[in-house]
């Protein structure tokens, strides 16, 4: 697998995917354990806005992406839904190495 390049419209919405990606894992594996064991709030709000200032980035630059035409309509719903999973934006990074790769 390729490395992403922030020079390419499909390179950025993959290191985005990445970030969001580690952020969502972050919030459901770590934080949300804190706040309900460790009785530690703080945890979800900073990692829960962490993640939703990724989850807004990850929008913008896959509506940029796809007004660009460097993602199809098709690849750009899979990450707008992969972005909904925990795992998601993991699985769907080499089929959109293959669209920067393409280009």
């Amino acid at each position: 697998m390729s490395k992403p390049s922030l020079k390419h419209p499909v390179g950025r919405v993959r290191w985005v995917g990445m970030a969001e990606g580690i952020s969502y894992i972050a919030l459901l594996g770590i934080a949300m354990p804190l706040k309900y064991m460790a009785d530690m709030p703080m945890a979800v709000k900073i990692t829960g806005s962490a993640h939703g200032g990724l989850f807004v980035l990850l929008m913008l630059v896959t509506a940029g992406a796809w007004g660009s035409k460097a993602l199809s309509t098709k690849d750009s719903a899979l990450v707008v839904l992969a972005s909904l999973l925990p795992f998601g934006p993991f699985l769907i990074d080499r089929r959109l190495a293959k669209d920067e790769a393409g280009d």
